[in-house]
């Protein structure tokens, strides 16, 4: 009975939300969501905590995943705690955080086998989590503060530089991440510090941009709840990101957005989601209606099962994979908890043609077992090796597991 305790951890509960509000909008059959607040809204929701079991990574577990034909996968490194985000430098190095431990660790495959045979940590700094390399430095990002810090030839790392040292508190998500664009310019993302509620700093839901030393910072693009992965498309360089959807809607809302990021565009959270769709909890401040709101709201290209919570983002560009799978992007879905079955707990294939976003494919899958009530991996970074294979980590066993192709 302990075990069946702590393996699954499943409640049901349905709240009703009673808010004074004006004009008459439905959201669905059980919501009555007005344009203003001098009507009556209500809105039913069914709500599931749902957390399948952790069980090792073993040889047999991992025996079970599964991979288009042509591919496999198996565990590269093992032992890193809790792995989060990935960087892989020009020579092959690849450089882990672990937010919990405040680590970063070095990780080689020196003989090139396909297995790591060195890992060494090599930094430590509270709380770091997203991490990139940019014109041969490492730049590092913490809750409140990024980093940049020199690479040595031995693959350590030289004293680190503070950039930026007031980013808005963490609150509810505090997994920051970094990259850089084609324009040389530091990206930052910036989550939401609730679940859904009227922000109190300007830069919280949002994606920022700097200069490469942290300089001159705007708000690139607001109203994402939590934007972890993003980035450009190797041929037309837009940018794209997929954005975490609000908790507590029920089990189908709110779905997880792919979103085109554009400069100064308004992405609706927390008042506007999904397709259009009005947050029954949350108005817009003063006498802006849904409808207003929603006319400067930029909808999502395409949308995703809902609390699958989309992770490690990464565009193909090796030679390893088949040419059908050139510039499209994989996607780490590290799994749900706030629904009644699980979602997530994959890898996915977002498929792009003409440049577009257009639909999605299962890649890696198989960590959830025992019909779905035990789990041996949640996805969270990932990113394309120096030989064209794809890596990815697990930070609940504290794998990192390697995805390769041979005809």
């Amino acid at each position: 009975m302990a075990r069946l305790h702590n393996a699954v951890v499943y409640v049901a509960a349905t709240a009703a939300l009673v808010l004074g509000c004006k004009g008459a909008e439905k959201a669905s059959t059980s919501s009555t969501i007005p344009e203003t607040n001098d009507k009556l809204t209500t809105a039913q929701i069914n709500g599931y905590v749902y957390k399948p079991a952790l069980i090792p990574a073993n040889d047999q577990q991992i025996a079970q995943l599964k991979v288009p034909a042509g591919f496999t996968v198996t565990k590269f490194a093992k032992d890193l705690g809790k792995p989060r985000m990935l960087a892989v430098h020009t020579n092959g190095d690849i450089y882990v955080t672990d937010r919990e431990a405040g680590t970063v660790t070095l990780v080689r495959d020196t003989n090139q086998d396909g297995k790591a045979d060195e890992k060494r940590k090599v930094l430590t700094l509270k709380q770091v989590h997203g991490i990139t390399i940019h014109q041969g430095t490492l730049y590092l990002v913490t809750v409140k503060e990024v980093y940049s810090a020199p690479m040595q030839g031995d693959g350590t790392l030289g004293q680190p530089k503070k950039l930026i040292d007031d980013l808005p508190d963490g609150g509810q998500h505090a997994n920051r991440t970094i990259a850089f664009g084609p324009n040389g310019m530091m990206y930052l993302t910036v989550g939401s510090t609730c679940n859904a509620c009227q922000e109190t700093s300007p830069e919280s839901a949002t994606i920022l941009r700097a200069n490469a030393d942290g300089t001159n910072r705007k708000i690139y693009a607001k109203g994402l709840r939590n934007t972890i992965g993003f980035g450009w498309h190797p041929q037309s360089q837009e940018l794209y990101g997929l954005d975490h959807g609000i908790d507590w809607l029920g089990n189908n809302e709110q779905r997880e957005e792919v979103n085109a990021i554009k400069q100064d565009a308004d992405y609706g959270w927390p008042y506007i989601y999904g397709e259009g769709k009005y947050n029954p909890a949350d108005r817009p401040p003063g006498d802006t209606t849904y409808q207003q709101y929603l006319r400067k709201t930029t909808l999502p290209l395409l949308t995703y099962d809902a609390h699958s919570a989309p992770l490690g983002f990464a565009f193909y560009t090796g030679s390893q994979f088949p040419a059908g799978y050139q510039n499209d992007a994989f996607v780490a879905l590290r799994g749900s908890w706030n629904r009644s079955s699980p979602t997530g707990y994959k890898v996915v294939r977002l498929r792009f043609v003409n440049g577009k976003p257009t639909r999605f494919e299962d890649f890696l899958t198989g960590f959830l077992t025992d019909n779905n009530r035990s789990m041996f991996g949640r996805p969270v970074g990932i990113a394309q090796h120096q030989d064209g294979s794809l890596l990815l980590t697990d930070d609940n066993n504290g794998v990192m597991y390697r995805v390769a192709y041979s005809q």
